[in-house]
């Protein structure tokens, strides 16, 4: 019965890299080079005009995913939070009409490739122009509109995310002289009401089971609104002057919802909670996977991908403070716990923590290739920048690692997220209860034997980083902190938490504690050149103590070149 509703995306995927590759298909090609009166004929037409869009889906590969954050400090620092980001010109013709009036700018925000380019909205919006000409009934018509409208929705998300208020064009424009395409921005609050429309309607017209295998289904669609919607309701919530978040939360709730109502997925374990959530993101096959509501698949000799091998080489490295955040074996917090054995070594500190700490830090026993065991953290090397290397989705496996040859697939949407989407928009309204936190919070916690998250058991934590947040919520945002470690979150819900200044802890750009006597064990070649701080905290960057959160930075400059092809483009305060 999963078969039926996970989508294999090898056919779609695989189409749009030979067309970008080989013919350059809706890809390189400017639009009115495609007849809407010779090729909008029949369904086979829709299809192979919306499979372009598939290569802008959200894959979480885990490479220097939340770097941009107060999860990890990387060994070469994030501009953005070092304060040496610069404002990008503009790098592309390709804009809304491809007329110029809007082209691409450089910058890419949280590692998505989201910029202020709007090639992907003005295919979309060409499509809408032109569907009806299809000689086929209006419910598959509808089909490819909801997976348009899908593909929209999620683009204009990410640039209201980056950009604040943005231009919002709906309609496939071939005038340049009209007007819409040089009037101001359009404000964050209404472009989001569209993007929930939108979304309404791919919900409402993508079947469970599509009628060929590599396309998105309802369930994705179900939770890319859950996602957005849970994101915006926030927002509204902790930001000033942003509107009422009441709609987007119970639109969130109501999501995830119907995920979790259909009975169609669940939380993937085999009883080993050891290593079951490590094993879950090095799986050959997501296809079958329960938790999988959409997968990124990969196959030998038609898609691979590198990333195995790169995140053994990317310098990454979580940050003290997110190592804080796990909590103990008996379900409370290190500061409060009796457990907790203190951190002057490493083997001490992941003493009785929550199982995922060992399952995405790499510590003494982990195989990190064909055999080369981990004794202790490879300081001084490319392997980690913090001493607390990640491991999520990388194997030992010797297949894997060989250059651009791994077939593990990657999670889009997983049913994890969707159960602490459903758990904290709860929280949100003051309406999660016990149940709530059995059927959502409390299953992940099963996967890996930690205890139940128990509302009236629940200890406000001393050293939380949101001391006034009552309990419940802080402990949901902290299971969602580390259950979706390293898979590209982080940055989103700080801002949607206005919780910037988080960044300013110092623990955020520090990493495990070197002691002399543990110091001691390495070759002295291999840590000559690392500095530590006055409790023997390695510092990643020797220069900089802490770094300084600005409001400038909740939003991404505008590209220099937009504000001079249009005068009413105003750059976001403080760039």
């Amino acid at each position: 019965m999963k078969n039926k509703h996970i989508i294999y995306l090898v056919s779609a995927l695989v189409l749009t890299i030979i067309s970008c590759k080989k013919e350059g298909f809706l890809n390189r090609l400017p639009l009115s080079n495609i007849s809407p009166q010779t090729f909008f004929k029949n369904e086979t037409d829709l299809q192979l005009y919306c499979n372009q869009y598939y290569s802008n889906l959200p894959a979480q590969t885990f490479l220097r995913a939340d770097d941009n954050s107060d999860d990890k400090a990387n060994q070469t620092i994030n501009p953005l939070l070092a304060g040496t980001y610069t404002i990008p010109p503009a790098a592309s013709a390709t804009d809304i009409a491809g007329t110029g009036a809007y082209s691409a700018g450089t910058a890419t925000i949280n590692g998505t490739g989201t910029n202020y380019n709007f090639s992907l909205i003005r295919s979309c919006n060409f499509f809408l122009s032109n569907y009806n000409k299809a000689a086929v009934s209006d419910d598959v018509k509808n089909i490819y509109v909801g997976e348009t409208l899908f593909f929209r929705a999620n683009d204009y998300w990410k640039k209201v995310k980056a950009f604040g208020d943005v231009p919002y064009i709906n309609t496939y424009i071939t005038d340049t002289t009209k007007t819409v395409l040089y009037g101001p921005r359009v404000p964050h609050q209404q472009v989001m009401d569209s993007v929930l429309k939108d979304l309404n309607f791919a919900v409402k017209s993508i079947p469970v089971t599509p009628a060929q295998s590599g396309r998105i289904t309802k369930y994705a669609a179900l939770a890319l609104k859950a996602r957005i919607c849970l994101w915006e309701g926030t927002y509204r919530k902790y930001n000033a002057n942003a509107g009422d978040p009441a709609p987007y939360l119970n639109a969130a709730v109501e999501a995830a919802e119907e995920i979790i109502n259909s009975g169609a997925f669940s939380i993937y374990t085999t009883g080993k909670p050891q290593s079951d959530y490590y094993n879950l993101f090095i799986q050959e096959e997501l296809q079958s996977n329960p938790e999988a509501i959409l997968p990124m698949r990969y196959l030998a000799s038609i898609l691979t991908n590198d990333i195995t091998r790169q995140l053994g080489q990317n310098g990454d490295g979580y940050s003290k403070n997110f190592v804080r955040s796990f909590l103990c074996t008996d379900g409370l917090p290190y500061s409060l716990s009796p457990l907790y054995k203190g951190d002057n070594t490493p083997d001490d500190e992941v003493t009785n923590r929550d199982p995922r700490y060992s399952q995405q830090i790499a510590t003494r026993g982990f195989d990190l290739l064909n055999g080369d065991i981990i004794t202790l953290p490879r300081i001084g090397t490319t392997n980690t920048s913090t001493g607390y290397q990640c491991i999520k989705g990388r194997s030992s496996s010797l297949a894997a690692w060989n250059a651009g040859q791994s077939t593990y697939d990657f999670f889009i949407f997983r049913y994890a997220e969707t159960l602490l989407i459903e758990a904290e928009a709860k929280a949100e309204f003051g309406q999660c209860t016990q149940t709530v936190l059995d059927n959502t919070i409390n299953k992940l916690r099963d996967r890996v034997g930690m205890p139940h998250m128990v509302i009236a058991a629940l200890v406000k934590d001393p050293k939380s980083d949101f001391p006034a947040l009552p309990v419940l919520l802080d402990e949901i945002r902290r299971e969602r902190r580390i259950e979706l470690g390293s898979e590209g979150f982080r940055l989103d819900d700080l801002k949607r938490w206005h919780a910037g200044n988080l960044i300013n802890n110092p623990e955020t750009i520090l990493g495990m504690k070197l002691t002399p006597a543990l110091k001691a064990q390495y070759p002295a070649s291999q840590v000559s050149n690392i500095i530590v701080d006055a409790n023997n905290y390695i510092r990643v960057y020797p220069n900089i103590i802490a770094r300084t959160w600005t409001d400038r930075l909740y939003l991404y400059p505008i590209p220099t070149q937009e504000l001079t092809l249009n005068s009413n483009i105003k750059q976001n305060p403080g760039w």
